[in-house]
């Protein structure tokens, strides 16, 4: 008897994760991946075997609040019930939070045209043990002031080839326009936010890595002028852990993504 096919309709997915568990959203074999464990909640949720296309990669120990994937579901069913039968097989440390009816050509990464990345330090020499994993910790104290002065430095359309770290996946081109890029502090609380219309592999905990810097004394606001001026990888420093970074939103609306730069970042 040959098998039915449900007829399946786009809908747009929003995740959020602790990346502790993950080697990152990208499917990697048998390891543990956000795609994987989704793609695996769908199968068992709905029978399918259907790829989950992400609006980007987040690497290993990297967290989001608002990853966006793309998936074919079966279709009429309400929203309410597709998040409630895939949190059903998800694991713990993954949640749907949102889900929505999409246009047949919407793609989580193509349509994207915008997104927000924030970064959490925690600076001061001891750390709470529910914070590890989920921050960088800093221990040194640092000049919030001065790095919070340097991130204009990033904001404008550039070429961010010294902030991007090489990959085995080709980039059309370094250049990105970052919107906002601001630094907010509640301490021993630091939170960067950045906004931009992509990001390369890396860059921000690249940019924030220069930043640091800036507050450890070693950099001033003019030598991260110079380095991304350089378009250059070996002329900047190091990159920061993966734990402190988190995926917020993915923009879809130019209005939605104007409006959310044009806002002051909560802390």
């Amino acid at each position: 008897m040959a098998t039915i096919i449900p007829q399946l309709a786009n809908y747009q997915i929003t995740l959020a994760y602790d990346g502790r568990d993950f080697f990152g959203w990208q499917r990697q074999g048998d390891k543990p991946t956000v795609q994987f464990a989704l793609e695996q909640a769908v199968t068992k949720a709905f029978e399918l075997r259907v790829p989950a296309h992400g609006s980007g990669r987040t690497d290993r120990g990297t967290h989001a609040h608002g990853q966006v994937a793309s998936l074919q579901l079966p279709a009429g069913m309400l929203p309410e019930l597709i998040q409630e039968k895939l949190n059903q097989f998800l694991p713990a440390a993954v949640r749907i939070v949102a889900v929505s009816c999409a246009a047949s050509d919407f793609h989580a990464c193509d349509s994207a045209i915008g997104k927000h990345y924030r970064y959490l330090l925690w600076n001061d020499l001891n750390l709470p043990v529910e914070r590890a994993g989920r921050v960088w910790h800093v221990k040194e104290p640092l000049d919030v002031q001065a790095m919070t002065d340097a991130c204009s430095v990033f904001v404008g359309e550039q070429d961010f080839a010294s902030f991007a770290t090489k990959t085995n996946f080709k980039q059309k081109s370094t250049r990105r326009t970052v919107t906002k890029a601001v630094l907010t502090h509640e301490l021993p609380m630091i939170t960067f936010d950045i906004y931009a219309d992509g990001f390369l592999y890396k860059m921000v905990r690249n940019i924030v890595r220069a930043l640091v810097k800036v507050g450890e004394g070693r950099y001033t606001r003019d030598d991260l002028v110079r380095i991304l001026a350089a378009k250059d990888r070996q002329a900047a420093p190091g990159t920061a852990p993966a734990s402190g970074l988190y995926l917020e939103q993915v923009f879809y609306s130019p209005d939605e993504f104007s409006q959310a730069t044009s806002q002051r970042a909560s802390r």
